[in-house]
């Protein structure tokens, strides 16, 4: 039953979801549209707020596409395909192989959400060659979904991080709230492990016949060998082969790591820049000369396109949505229908319809943050409740949002449309979830 109901949205996503970037240029469109129709903005000031924007996200796009090539590069080394094969030779059957790429997804979501995005789908490949029975772009989709869980109760969800540091732009309203009170509350708590439970089960029970079963058939291992390196003799090619050189970097890398952990702890260490590190050094170990390294990566690069191309654009959006004020009029729409019983819920909805928009947490919350908190004091609703209804909705729909997909998808040559009804199949169990959730247990909990 489930697959019958999940091949209704493949079967949409096949007809009418394009490539990734051209599904970013029609939220781009729509963006425009809304915010001359809705709350009547200035053409030119729209395009000047999706220019300003564009080059806003362009720090990150480098930073993103940085991680897919030195993830996808240290991915296919033969002693890291070898790890790989191990771990996904231990399960013997579908359901428990699905179980392992989960469990995998959400305790490495909780380390950081760019190494479970990147990891995830590269323990899908082997997965799908060591069990069969697998649907491939199930595998994709539910272990993309932990990435986007894990951040509901991890520590490294950027509001969670802002209203726990003193200095933030809400403080003089809600003051410092640190994790313990907004990521590990018991609403919280309850939803992410009924959530989690939800789409094991739906992943595990969306059984697609033999013949409809979708396999994955690339080469795991291209570029593994990372080229034939150079047979030259002279000094040149002695040095271009030289392992000495590839471990003094190495070396001092891992200085800094254990420095670095030392000084921050593991997860204080962990942010974005520091995981494309640990990687980087890595492959220093794994692609042991200056030649294999570089050809490793020259490999790599061509899974970055999508990421270095469309990022940018993403930006653009959310700058016209802030300057034309289509999110601030949205949000507020939502906040006056809204009761207290009914405000989380309508929280959870109006930042998950957001986000398709602006897909950035931070970013968002400074369009949101104020209304939402405003509104809260005056019904008396709970503001850590209401920061766990803003991010799990702000999380659910990167289930249709493509941004953070495209570096997986790009990872294991997938299209968009491909993964795009599966996800979105998986969405909506996810709304009705935390949506019915966000209603009955602050009720219960108070």
């Amino acid at each position: 039953m489930l697959w019958k109901i999940s091949k209704r949205f493949q079967f949409a996503a096949d007809r009418i979801i394009p490539e990734s970037f051209v599904f970013c240029i029609i939220l781009t469109l729509i963006a425009f549209v809304l915010g001359l129709i809705v709350h009547g903005g200035n053409p030119m000031d729209l395009v000047t707020g999706w220019y300003n924007g564009l080059w806003s996200m362009i720090a990150f796009a480098f930073q993103m596409s940085f991680m897919v090539i030195t993830c996808g590069a240290a991915a296919k080394a033969p002693a890291m395909s070898r790890g790989l094969a191990r771990v996904a030779s231990i399960p013997k059957s579908p359901a428990a192989a699905y179980t392992v790429l989960l469990l995998f997804g959400i305790a490495s979501s909780f380390v950081n959400w760019a190494f479970c995005t990147i990891l995830t789908p590269i323990l899908a490949m082997y997965l799908s060659r060591s069990v069969k029975g697998l649907h491939f772009p199930l595998m994709v989709a539910s272990g993309y979904s932990m990435m986007i869980l894990g951040q509901c109760w991890g520590p490294s969800a950027s509001v969670y991080a802002l209203v726990a540091s003193k200095g933030h732009f809400l403080e003089s309203s809600i003051g410092i709230l640190t994790q313990d009170i907004t990521v590990y509350n018991s609403v919280n708590t309850i939803l992410f492990f009924t959530t989690f439970l939800v789409i094991l089960l739906v992943t595990i029970y969306t059984r697609p016949p033999e013949d409809e079963l979708v396999v994955y058939d690339g080469d795991i291992t291209s570029g593994s060998a990372a080229g034939e390196e150079d047979k030259d003799h002279t000094p040149a090619g002695m040095m271009n082969r030289s392992r000495v050189l590839m471990w003094i970097i190495g070396a001092a890398g891992i200085v800094l790591i254990i420095r670095s952990f030392l000084d921050k702890g593991v997860l204080g260490s962990l942010n974005f820049n520091f995981v494309i590190f640990f990687f980087i050094i890595l492959n220093c170990f794994l692609y042991n000369s200056p030649s294999k390294f570089l050809n490793a990566y020259r490999d790599s690069m061509r899974s970055a396109t999508d990421v270095m191309i469309q990022f940018p654009f993403y930006g653009g959006i959310m700058g016209m949505m802030t300057a034309s004020g289509l999110g601030k009029a949205i949000s507020s729409l939502l906040v006056d229908i809204g009761s207290k019983d009914s405000f989380y819920t309508l929280s959870f909805l109006s930042s998950a319809l957001l986000n398709m928009f602006i897909p950035s947490q931070g970013g968002q919350w400074i369009v949101q943050g104020q209304i939402l908190t405003d509104a809260a004091q005056h019904l008396g609703a709970s503001i850590p409740y209401v920061i766990n209804a803003f991010v799990a909705g702000d999380e659910v729909t990167n289930l249709l949002q493509p941004l953070y997909l495209i570096p997986a998808l790009a990872l294991v040559g997938m299209k968009l449309k491909d993964a795009w009804g599966i996800c979105a199949f998986l969405c909506v169990f996810w709304l009705l979830t935390m949506g019915i959730g966000f209603y009955v247990l602050p009720q219960i909990f108070g």
